[in-house]
């Protein structure tokens, strides 16, 4: 959208074109050459690894409510987290929105069942650490440089 002022100059450009179209001849144009659409990118292909790193998002979206929610010591890491793996792996923007949105629907699936911290809740915490723990030595074991 452009900006007011730039509409308004453009008005009044054309209200004084008439004036002008009178005082000189029209100048003959070159026929502009026809433009080309940019290709569409590639298709975006997955990584081996994809499917984990989503499953691993969707855990550190858990871990973010589950550990704000117990007041634990790490709570304010896992959002850097995932910042951190977004940063890394996040090289396409349908590949940024897939991790955010695993994220996400970690952090809003435990946040619709707890309201307070519960025994339940530390307990899956702490399944979700040793999971993320898994998760990420098998990523760094087989695909880590």
């Amino acid at each position: 959208m452009l900006p007011v002022l730039a509409v308004g100059a453009g008005f009044a450009v054309t209200a004084h074109a008439p004036a002008l179209a009178q005082q000189r001849p029209p100048a003959r144009q070159a026929p502009k050459p026809a433009e080309k659409e940019p290709p569409p990118p590639p298709p975006e292909q997955a990584a081996p690894y994809d499917r984990d790193l989503t499953r691993l998002s969707e855990i550190i979206g858990s871990l973010a409510f589950l550990r704000e929610l117990c007041a634990g010591a790490d709570a304010a890491e896992w959002p850097n987290r995932m910042k951190a793996l977004i940063e890394a792996e996040g090289v396409t923007p349908g590949r940024r929105d897939r991790l955010a949105g695993a994220y996400n629907r970690g952090y809003r699936g435990y946040a619709a069942t707890y309201r307070v911290c519960t025994p339940a809740a530390h307990e899956a915490a702490g399944r979700f650490v040793a999971e993320g723990e898994r998760l990420s030595h098998a990523l760094a074991g087989r695909f880590g440089g």
